[in-house]
């Protein structure tokens, strides 16, 4: 993807079973959980294309997140700091070749980055 593209969304659940059946029954996605990410599965739309996670709902994590492919996490935070935004998570490994982080916009929307490749064979996906 390119930088600018949306990646992946992460939706955030508290019964990973139960949201697989609903997700799947709704929209068709194909929900797995997947080697290395266990705990976390991952959805994939029936394009083939759009996808993310099932995420652990808590008290910081209620409302779904997308995250933007980027060319740079570390450039495009220094220009969320420049433009007025908080860097809500810096840059975190995925796995050794993809990295992800998240920022506050000025509405307090909160944003996800995603650099790298992540082999997740579901999709290209943190």
């Amino acid at each position: 993807m390119a930088h600018g593209d949306i990646t992946h969304i992460d939706i955030p659940v508290s019964d990973h079973a139960r949201a697989t059946e609903f997700y799947q029954a709704l929209f068709g996605w194909e929900i797995a959980e997947v080697p290395g990410f266990e705990g976390y599965p991952m959805w994939q739309a029936p394009n083939k294309i759009s996808g993310g996670g099932l995420a652990p709902r808590d008290e910081s994590f209620t409302q779904p997140r997308s995250y933007v492919e980027v060319d740079s996490i570390d450039d495009t935070l220094a220009v969320v700091a420049e433009q007025g935004g908080t860097v809500v998570q810096p840059k975190q490994p995925i796995s050794e070749t993809s990295w992800w982080a998240f920022f506050e916009d000025l509405d307090g929307n909160v944003i996800g980055l995603y650099e790298g490749t992540t082999d997740s064979g579901v999709g290209d996906t943190p």
